[in-house]
């Protein structure tokens, strides 16, 4: 994800700057299409700038920080049921887990918990998160985020509503997700995963990945890893620790954010707003580019698409790309 930004900036001798050059994309032939060839089945209206997802048993969750709101968009209806008021600005990713529904906030560094029976915010805790551009993750027993950039893995309770533990990682890391029994962290400036095991609170294992990791996913048997730094998603095996491949998916910079469903891996960034990656191929295998993304999540038979600087969410079949 990425603070959506003035259209054109003004260079220091007052001319517009050029825009910037679109991404690559993946260099396979016949790999490429349109966004304008997809039809979505529901497009939501979302005010400020819809961002961050989650997906629960009957809703999708959507941040927009100008608005410092959360929507709730129900997925039988295709209607928005409800817009929270969350912290100031919301970021840094959401998560859900323990009935409730966990919400960093930027601005005002603290973390909103929604009750998902309610639609109501219970609780305000005192952690901010690390990194706007990040993420945070539930387990069976806690809530995870990083809340300090020198490098501090917060273990919070959701039933004290506090931190009981903080666990030292590298400094820098920005991201993560619980899979497997394990917390999974990225840290950018070293071009690291690092596993931290969630029972003992311990770092077992630290992962080399392509460079410039930021948001990461898990699916398949493997975490996945979106590197900023040339666009490329590394696959690592969640059993052996071990760097399995580096994938081409030519979606670099700053932004956007990766997701599992139906077999495979979804990545989005601006510019580039769906790509598809196959784990059986361990390749990019549809890649749509044109206007929209930054936020994607795939569940209850679609692929969720937040179009942050069209203020609206797509939601599309799996089937249809």
């Amino acid at each position: 994800m990425l603070a959506l930004l003035p259209i054109a900036l003004l260079a220091q001798d007052g001319q517009k700057r050029p825009p910037r050059p679109p991404k690559p994309g993946v260099s396979t032939p016949g790999v490429k299409r349109e966004m304008s060839a997809l039809t979505p089945d529901a497009v939501f209206p979302v005010e400020g700038s819809p961002d961050w997802q989650v997906l629960t048993d009957d809703a999708l969750w959507v941040t927009s920080s100008p608005k410092n709101a959360v929507s709730r968009l129900d997925v039988n209806t295709n209607k928005v049921a409800a817009v929270i008021e969350v912290g100031k600005k919301p970021c840094s990713g959401l998560t859900a887990g323990f009935g409730s529904v966990w919400v960093p906030n930027c601005g005002d560094n603290t973390l909103s918990r929604i009750d998902i029976a309610t639609n109501k915010v219970v609780a305000t805790l005192p952690y901010g998160p690390a990194d706007s551009e990040g993420g945070i993750a539930a387990g069976p027993d806690a809530v995870w985020m990083l809340t300090d950039k020198k490098g501090v893995l917060s273990r919070i309770d959701p039933i004290a509503n506090k931190a009981i533990a903080e666990i030292a990682v590298p400094a820098g890391s920005a991201s993560c997700i619980y899979a497997d029994g394990a917390v999974w962290i990225t840290t950018p400036e070293k071009n690291l995963l690092t596993r931290v095991d969630a029972k003992t609170n311990q770092v077992v294992a630290t992962i080399g990945v392509g460079p410039g990791p930021r948001f990461l996913t898990a699916g398949a048997g493997s975490i996945w890893t979106l590197n900023q730094g040339d666009g490329t998603v590394s696959r690592v095996d969640a059993a052996t620790n071990k760097l399995i491949v580096n994938i081409e998916a030519g979606i670099p910079g700053g932004g956007g954010e990766l997701a599992f469903g139906a077999g495979h891996v979804w990545a989005t960034i601006f510019t580039i707003p769906i790509t598809e990656i196959d784990p059986a191929k361990n390749a990019v295998v549809k890649q749509w580019a044109g206007p929209g993304g930054d936020s994607i999540r795939v569940g209850h038979g679609s692929i969720w698409l937040s179009n942050l600087r069209q203020q609206n969410v797509w939601r599309l079949k799996i089937e249809q790309p």
